[in-house]
């Protein structure tokens, strides 16, 4: 028996609701087939936009999208697309398979996307091959009221009032894709760069500065040190793989036992040494927390499906994936006192996808599903929960079998969010509600028997949101048994 007790009356923060923001990035098939079609494509569509996407997104209720890159965005230059699309320039995309890219899917079309779902935009600015000029006019083109040659482009182009543009970044991975730079050298190029992003009229720019990459703590102290009063926000890339190798397999997403399952959910529980040690670095230079730490990619990263273009990243998503995401988003919503923003890698038919799409086929992941439980979290107050975890072993090795984060919303309602990392016990839970008197509890559980359980196109329905009936209330206390490789959120009035 695990026990917890969940403190109603200490709030420690509200959960930012772009702790679950997504990433779309121009990178096989997420954007083209993904998201975009086309007006002439005969997959239902509302102005090129697939109608199916856009009814599972605006359930999700994303609350920020970033775009065009990863590693495309510091290769792209936005006035290629713009303008009728006809007219548009191809280009090579370099990065993601040397395919060409068409231009067709813009800065137009995806802030229109970003109305369509509810979502805010969050660009992505190039600064690797782009130019300081590039960058302002972007903006400018994006946000200005008045009267200016950028302003006036966009009025051309049929957008008479300019855009709300809250979240910019200057720069991806600039230490690798992104210009293989030193932190001391991006962290001037930051400050000059940022000095031309500026705010027209009332539309203020929260601006993000191309942080670390997993553990090198040295470019966020050198970052913080000599741009920290320059920034709003500064980025974090993790990826969990299975054999944590960069080189060589990086493991199936969906051919794997039980000790790729462990080995998987070890790294991805890195996230918490990460957050952790970043945000101390961060204090020094910020003790106020008025920087947020943006987790802008992560997620699982496998090898591609058999058959599949290597450069499109295509991989199938699996009940591990839901563990993963879980596991994830409750170290996020315990760190929301600094992490202000997380976007997972990405959207649509790449890495860890939230939904799949094959022609005019779509289909849920368990990951979509485990975001749309957790979706009760965004602009709660985060709740204090206390508890000694127990372990699940493998072999010589052991890792926390339980993840926990709990919030209480607007109305008064707590929810709990706890992950079983064992594939094979369950756990008894004990949850001692402090500080408010409850009566009910119900709740939701994403599980299935087998751990590389997925849905394919075939059974698109295999795993999905179903009814947790498996905790009561008795004096106070919600008990209830968590089962094997199973993701579960309670609600509790």
């Amino acid at each position: 028996m695990l026990k917890a007790i969940v403190n109603a009356d200490i709030k420690k923060g509200k959960i930012n609701k772009n702790i679950y923001g997504h990433f779309s990035e121009h990178l096989g098939r997420c954007i083209y087939e993904g998201i975009w079609v086309g007006e002439d494509s005969e997959i239902p569509n509302i102005k090129g936009y697939r109608i199916d996407v856009l009814e599972a997104l605006k359930k999700l209720k994303v609350p920020v999208l970033r775009w065009p890159g990863g590693c495309f965005a510091d290769e792209y230059h936005w006035m290629d697309g713009i303008g009728p699309r006809e007219k548009r320039p191809c280009m090579i995309n370099t990065h993601w398979g040397g395919v060409v890219e068409n231009n067709h899917f813009g800065t137009h079309e995806f802030m229109e996307f970003c109305e369509m779902i509810g979502a805010e935009p969050y660009i992505s600015g190039n600064l690797g091959s782009g130019t300081v000029q590039e960058m302002q006019q972007w903006v400018e083109y994006i946000t200005f009221d008045g009267k200016s040659p950028m302003a006036d482009l966009r009025r051309a182009n049929g957008r008479e009032e300019p855009w709300k543009l809250k979240y910019f970044g200057i720069g991806n991975e600039n230490w690798g894709c992104g210009g293989n730079m030193r932190a001391e050298y991006y962290a001037d190029l930051y400050k000059r760069y940022a000095t031309y992003v500026r705010n027209f009229g009332d539309n203020v720019i929260y601006k993000i500065a191309c942080g670390p990459s997993a553990g090198d703590y040295t470019w966020t102290e050198v970052v913080m040190r000599e741009a920290g009063h320059l920034l709003n926000g500064l980025s974090l890339h993790y990826y969990t793989l299975p054999t944590n190798s960069w080189t060589g397999s990086k493991g199936s997403a969906t051919e794997f036992g039980e000790e790729e399952w462990f080995k998987t959910l070890k790294h991805t529980l890195v996230m918490e040494e990460l957050v952790t040690k970043h945000s101390i670095i961060m204090d020094k230079y910020d003790p106020e927390k008025k920087i947020g730490l943006i987790v802008d990619e992560w997620g699982a990263w496998y090898d591609v499906e058999p058959g599949t273009n290597p450069g499109f990243l295509y991989q199938q998503n699996t009940l591990r994936d839901a563990l993963i995401a879980g596991i994830n988003l409750n170290i996020f919503n315990n760190h929301c006192d600094r992490v202000q923003m997380a976007n997972i890698a990405q959207l649509v038919n790449v890495l860890q996808a939230v939904i799949l799409t094959e022609g005019d086929k779509m289909l849920l992941t368990p990951t979509y599903h485990v975001f749309d439980m957790y979706k009760v979290h965004q602009d709660a107050d985060l709740l204090s929960v206390e508890f000694e975890n127990i372990y699940y072993t493998y072999g010589d090795e052991k890792i926390p079998q339980v993840s926990i984060s709990s919030s209480q919303d607007k109305d008064g309602k707590i929810h709990i969010s706890i992950c079983n990392l064992n594939p094979s016990q369950s756990v008894d839970v004990d949850f001692e509600i402090r500080g408010t008197a409850v009566q009910k509890v119900k709740g939701q559980i994403v599980t299935e028997q087998e751990m590389n359980a997925r849905n394919t196109f075939e059974d698109s329905n295999r795993i999905k949101v179903e009814v947790f009936n498996d905790a009561k209330i008795e004096n106070n206390h919600a008990v209830c048994k968590i089962p094997s490789k199973s993701v579960v959120v309670l609600e509790i009035e």
